[in-house]
Parts: C-alpha cells; sequence; structure tokens
C-alpha cells in the first residue's frame, strides 16, 4: 500500500512505493499545492491545482470508476500478497527487492517520458526523500510484512493488518494537532473513534481468531512510521516531481531493508529453489500491480475526480482485504474484528469527510514548507 511529493503530471507514467500504506501523503501534496498558490510568502513554480474538477463528460465518468475500481481492489489485495510472498521468501529482503525493481522500472520510465535530466535532484532533496524513504518503506512497509509473516499463531491476519493500517489518517491528525493545527470537532471525534477501534482490535481475549498482539503492535508501529513520513515530508526539500521523487524513496527505502534482512539472517539457509511459484507471482503482483499500476491510477484520479471520491479508499481497502483474507486464506472474521475494524472505519470516514473538503478548498492553515516550491 504509496507516496510521493510535489507535483503530479496530468497524464502520470510513475508509481508508488506501496500499496494502501502510501497515499495519505500524496493527498497533502494536493493541498499543498494550492496552498502554496494562495499564500504570498513565496513565488509559485506552477499553476495550483484546481479546488475541483468540472463534471466529468460520460466517458471520463467510466475511466474514473475504473481507475476507482483498481484502486479499492489492487490495495485492498496488497496484504492477501505479502502473506503469500513470505511464506517462502524472507519478508525483509523480499520487501527490498520489490522496491529496488520498482524504482529501477519507474526511472527507466521517466527518463524515456520526459528526457535524461528528469532525476536530477539537489543533495538536499536527495537527503530528505532518502528519510522519508525509510520512514515510509523500511518502517511503514517493512513493519507490516514482518508481522504478517510466521505461523498462523504469530503473523497477524492479513484484514486485522489493512485495519490497523487504515489508522494512519488519524494518526496525521494527531500530529498536526501537536504542531498548532486546530482540527474541528468533527475530525476529533473521528480520531477518538478510530482509536477505540484500535482497543477493541488488539484486546486480548484468548480466543480462536484473536490478533497476536506483539504482532498488531508491531502493524502500529508500522502506522506511527508511516504516519511520520507523511507528516515530514510536508515539511522538507523534497524535489517538484512525484515520481523522481519515489524513485529515490524506494531506493533508499530497499538499501535499508536490505541492510536489516542481512542482519537479521535472512540470508542464511536461503533457497530460491525452494520457493513456490504462488510466492514469486505474489510478489511480482506487489512489484507491478501495487506499486506501479494502481499508484498511477490513483494519481490520475486526484487530477479527475472529486478528492471526496478518491478519498473513499481509506475506508474501502480495509474491507477488501478482510473480504479477500476469509475467502482465500481462510482467515477467521471474529465479532470482535468486525466490531473494532467497523469502529475504525468510522472514525477514518468521519475525518475523511470533515478534512477533504477544506483540503480541497484550499482553506486548510498551511501545514507545509512552501520555500518557493508547491508544498513536498
Amino acid at each position: 500500500m504509496t507516496s510521493p511529493p510535489g507535483s503530479a503530471p496530468t497524464s502520470p507514467a510513475g508509481a508508488a512505493p506501496v500499496g494502501p500504506e502510501s497515499v495519505a501523503r500524496v493527498e497533502s501534496e494536493r493541498a499543498a499545492r494550492v496552498e502554496c498558490a494562495e499564500t504570498p510568502a513565496g513565488p509559485v513554480d506552477r499553476p495550483a491545482v484546481p479546488a475541483g474538477p468540472a463534471p466529468a463528460p460520460p466517458t471520463r465518468s467510466a475511466l474514473i470508476w475504473v481507475a476507482l475500481g483498481i484502486v479499492y481492489l489492487v490495495w485492498g489485495s496488497t496484504y492477501l500478497g505479502i502473506r503469500v510472498t513470505v511464506e517462502t521468501l524472507p519478508p525483509l529482503l523480499s520487501a527490498a527487492a520489490r522496491f529496488v525493481v520498482a524504482a529501477g522500472v519507474l526511472a527507466v520510465v521517466l527518463r524515456l517520458w520526459r528526457g535524461p535530466g528528469v532525476l536530477r535532484v539537489t543533495r538536499r532533496q536527495l537527503g530528505s526523500t532518502a528519510l522519508v524513504g525509510v520512514l515510509l518503506l523500511t518502517g511503514g512497509n517493512g513493519l507490516v510484512v514482518l508481522a504478517e509473516s510466521g505461523p498462523p499463531s504469530v503473523a497477524v491476519p492479513t484484514g486485522v493488518a489493512a485495519l490497523l493500517v487504515a489508522m494512519v489518517p488519524l494518526l496525521v491528525v494527531v500530529l498536526r494537532a501537536s504542531t498548532g493545527d486546530r482540527p474541528r470537532l468533527a475530525t476529533l471525534l473521528g480520531v477518538s473513534a478510530g482509536f477505540a477501534g484500535l482497543v477493541l482490535l488488539v484486546l486480548p481475549t484468548g480466543g480462536a481468531g484473536a490478533a497476536p498482539i506483539v504482532g498488531a503492535l508491531t502493524v502500529v508501529g508500522s502506522a506511527v512510521s508511516w504516519s511520520v513520513g507523511s507528516f515530514v515530508s510536508g515539511r522538507l526539500d523534497m524535489p517538484g516531481d512525484p515520481f523522481v521523487a519515489t524513485v529515490y524513496e524506494m531506493l533508499a527505502g530497499s538499501a535499508s531493508l536490505a541492510v536489516l534482512g542481512v542482519v537479521r539472517g535472512e540470508t542464511y539457509g536461503l533457497d530460491l529453489g525452494s520457493v513456490t511459484s504462488r510466492s514469486w507471482l505474489a510478489l511480482g503482483y506487489l512489484t507491478l500491480a501495487g506499486s506501479l499500476v494502481a499508484f498511477t491510477a490513483y494519481v490520475w484520479l486526484l487530477h479527475h475526480a472529486p478528492i471526496s471520491l478518491v478519498a473513499t479508499y481509506a475506508y474501502v481497502n480495509p474491507v477488501v482485504a478482510v473480504t479477500l483474507g476469509a475467502l482465500l486464506l481462510d482467515e477467521s472474521v471474529t465479532g470482535q474484528v468486525l466490531l473494532g475494524g467497523a469502529v475504525i472505519v468510522l472514525g477514518v470516514a468521519l475525518v475523511v469527510s470533515t478534512e477533504r473538503p477544506r483540503s480541497s478548498a484550499g482553506t486548510r492553515p498551511a501545514r507545509t514548507a512552501t520555500r518557493g516550491r508547491a508544498g513536498t
């Protein structure tokens, strides 16, 4: 499950570093572009993104729903893909391979699409993308992969992992509030509901289907790392092109994941000949569909669909993940999971519905460093 900073092209040819876990940052960047355009404190590098798209013609409407369906299904299924991948592949090394391949493909596409100088960045921007990549991919994605690995008694069910990662928008609100932003009352109620659902979801019951507490807390740590990465990316000097930033984020994330995988001993006894075809296929699916195709569809949606519609991924993806886990992996969906998950989704929906209109209107208090450019 992400997500580049800056301004995206109208017809993107790029990718996200990760599936549904990655997207909170892209939405903040769209808002940041509007804020930068309306802020007299510095020059504007490029035109502001319109506050709201015009009504779409019938053909465009069909494309919107196709793209939205891709985001729903592909990102909702990445948790299933991770679980199948780590059945016979080492978790951190497989994640590192996923991102380095996706970065290479994206870099080649960008160079062919926009010319040889497209990947040129400053040292500060390179350092910023490296930091964000480590937070999003090593901390964010890496911890999810670890939490889903191991025997069923230890691994977190894919549906539970998706529901816990859905907390990211709520954690970003908390980070905003810590820097002086004042969220709306409805937003605070949504955050409170989300954290109540989190407690319900990870509360030990000892019954069948209960989420392993260590694994569940590992996923919570992943959500925190992803939220911090999403938040700080708006305050760092990042490349103006979102896909260029994504390339360097994925390279930094894959390098740190590889180092940790080696330190963790994942190379000892590794026999690629014993890896099942289904694990290879799942890894390929995560790389191409999750990190490239779905995010391209997502960025296209940000430019052609109402943000309130695009934001529905935040509470549709966990539903897709829970359903696929139950149908394809025979994961137990207990009353505790349903209740805790429903409360989390309700909280996320409340935050999304109250926050997105302010973002698209460009009236949210500025929380990204413009520095003469649009946000991140």
